[in-house]
């Protein structure tokens, strides 16, 4: 698709996905006319420095934003607003924030005949066992994967009574995504950050016990990539977007000391909680197949992408606590 002309709504777009989807439409298409919508709770303006689109302030709770956004015409919508953390256990502000908000999304798509991409997450699969494929073991164990679990089933059934829609509502799973511009996502940061943060400071690198959990890390350009091919795809679906491999916590520490030119032990601590996800690994054949997605980045280029970022954008952060 030609971004060029077109008028495109991304919430979230002060966050950390919502903000790299920000740079890389306006680096593409520089005469797409953006506006992001962020409440500036995991978003932040520095990832916004050079955006000189419009920016309303506010989330979609909130009756002011729904009025000024109502009779507004929008050709494509990326939905990456949301609480994304997901130690949050106040289950109604959950709830309201991600889920029920999401229903005037899909009115307004449905208005505009407009694409619209939303994140899901890999959360709705909780701790069932990999690789993760939609429609199986979707069994949430917080509220946080509820809350997209529900977005989900809210997209089938408003599909099933719009069929007009059929060709623009599109769900993506994100799996541990990580990258330039997480910084400001706090203790919600990706663990590669976490862990490059503080091994640049030359602090013991710290892992459950035995660092042998396994993740599917997948680099923010590809959620990017996804979330484009997903707007100009002509259909409507659920996908995982991952990098479909799994990669151990010591491999991570293994390529962030190669990286960061350090030679780090990592210390070992036993695992305080009780439901814990040792294995999360996408399956991306639907994915691959129907959207046209491939990755681009192994953990090993994606890793040293982000040390290049966190070396010059971020060469002062401290460790995140």
């Amino acid at each position: 698709m030609n971004y060029n002309g077109k008028k495109i709504l991304i919430t979230g777009g002060a966050g950390f996905i919502g903000s790299n989807l920000v740079k890389t439409i306006t680096s593409r298409w520089p005469d797409a006319e953006i506006c992001v919508l962020d409440a500036f709770v995991n978003g932040h303006f520095k990832n916004l420095i050079g955006y000189q689109g419009e920016l309303i302030a506010g989330d979609l709770t909130d009756e002011n934003i729904l009025r000024q956004l109502k009779d507004r015409h929008f050709d494509v919508i990326f939905h990456q607003g949301a609480i994304t953390d997901t130690t949050v256990s106040d289950q109604k502000k959950m709830i309201e924030v991600n889920t029920n908000s999401f229903s005037f999304l899909l009115d307004l798509a449905s208005r505009n005949q407009a694409s619209l991409v939303y994140a899901s997450s890999a959360a709705v699969y909780g701790n069932s066992p990999s690789p993760n494929r939609v429609g199986k073991g979707e069994i949430p164990e917080n509220v946080y994967g509820y809350s997209k679990y529900l977005m989900d089933e809210m997209t089938r059934l408003y599909l099933k009574k719009n069929p007009e829609l059929q060709h623009s509502v599109t769900g993506l799973r994100y799996f541990n995504v990580y990258g330039p511009g997480e910084y400001y996502k706090g203790k919600m940061a990706s663990m590669i950050l976490q862990l490059a943060l503080k091994m640049r400071r030359n602090i013991p690198p710290r892992l459950f016990k035995f660092g042998d959990q396994r993740r599917d890390f997948v680099f923010v350009d590809d959620i990017v990539q996804a979330n484009l091919k997903a707007a100009s795809a002509g259909f409507s679906g659920i996908f995982n977007v991952g990098s479909g491999v799994s990669r151990t916590f010591n491999e991570i520490v293994a390529i962030l000391n190669e990286a960061l030119g350090t030679d780090h032990y990592i210390e070992y601590f036993d695992n305080p909680y009780t439901f814990y996800q040792n294995n999360t690994c996408a399956d991306i054949r639907e994915t691959r197949d129907k959207l046209g997605y491939t990755p681009d980045y192994t953990l090993e280029k994606g890793i040293q992408k982000t040390v290049e970022w966190m070396q010059s954008a971020m060469k002062d952060a401290d460790p995140i606590s």
